[in-house]
């Protein structure tokens, strides 16, 4: 099941939208769904839009084409796609995420549908979409291979698919190994970070791909200090959030000790404010 939203000048009121459809999620899935829906994502993904134009560059996208952007969160790469004109599709299984996207959409009076949709299985033909692309989303999927795969079907021969996905060796991806020795993930799932890693990219990619570029690249973390950072990701990104949230509150000091040292070990800045450099895979495969 899946809900379209449609942002298209004249701009409808938000409060035109509607809640979504459910989507049938596994135990696994649906308990990652109410992470990324804690706190408000949007307030630490606004800051990653750079990395969605880029994506976009990279992908020498062209007016007029049609885009899908997987598990899209708040929008950052569909809506540097909308702003070259093309035709964007954003999904993702978070309402809350869609429409904050959507908000931004109409802000910008930037054309665009949002559909709640299960990355793992997205509902389009085959073929359907001239470029796929998830920033930081699709890599996030228990099961590595089903997105991959519903990216390549949806994509058409000799369209692109983009990828931006955090390293594990990166800052993002120590943050996870951090947050990882106080609540460990479920042992079932594969590391997410494996996606920031070209051998996995091609081997998930690699077996209808014609060609595959891809470069480590960094996005700068810039914030006020690191007491500000661990406000902000403590109170509005839903992994950090649900960690402080689970642990006893005993350890909540012992986390923000260990924060702090991973903060310092990349902060680059030596004003008392923080510059932390996150590195990420930037990937842009072409079908066959």
């Amino acid at each position: 099941m899946l809900n379209r939203i449609i942002c298209d000048p004249p701009i409808a009121p938000y409060e035109a939208i509607r809640g979504p459809a459910s989507l049938e999620l596994s135990p696994l899935k649906t308990r990652q769904q109410a992470t990324w829906a804690a706190g408000d994502f949007a307030t630490v993904g606004t800051t990653l839009q750079i990395v969605g134009e880029e994506l976009c560059e990279a992908l020498d996208l062209r007016a007029g084409q049609r885009v899908l952007d997987v598990a899209a969160g708040n929008g950052n790469a569909a809506l540097a796609a909308a702003r070259r004109w093309c035709s964007v599709t954003a999904t993702d299984y978070v309402p809350a995420l869609l429409a904050r996207a959507s908000q931004r959409a109409m802000a910008n009076r930037l054309p665009m549908e949002f559909e709640i949709a299960d990355a793992e299985a997205l509902p389009y033909a085959d073929g359907s979409y001239d470029v796929v692309m998830s920033t930081f989303g699709a890599m996030f999927t228990p099961d590595h291979e089903k997105p991959a795969n519903e990216m390549l079907r949806v994509c058409r021969s000799e369209g692109k698919i983009g990828l931006a996905n955090w390293t594990a060796d990166g800052f993002i991806g120590q943050l996870f190994k951090t947050i990882g020795r106080f609540i460990p993930p479920p042992a079932d799932m594969k590391s997410p970070a494996l996606w920031g890693a070209k051998e996995h990219i091609a081997d998930l990619f690699g077996h209808d791909a014609s060609a595959i570029r891809s470069e480590n690249k960094n996005f700068m973390f810039r914030y006020r200090s690191d007491d500000h950072w661990i406000d902000v990701f403590k109170n509005y990104y839903g992994p950090v959030l649900k960690t402080f949230e689970t642990l006893d509150a005993r350890l909540h000091p012992s986390l923000i000790a260990d924060l702090k040292t991973l903060i310092a070990q990349y902060n680059v800045a030596r004003d008392g404010t923080m510059v932390v450099p996150g590195e990420y895979l930037q990937a842009v495969i072409v079908k066959r």
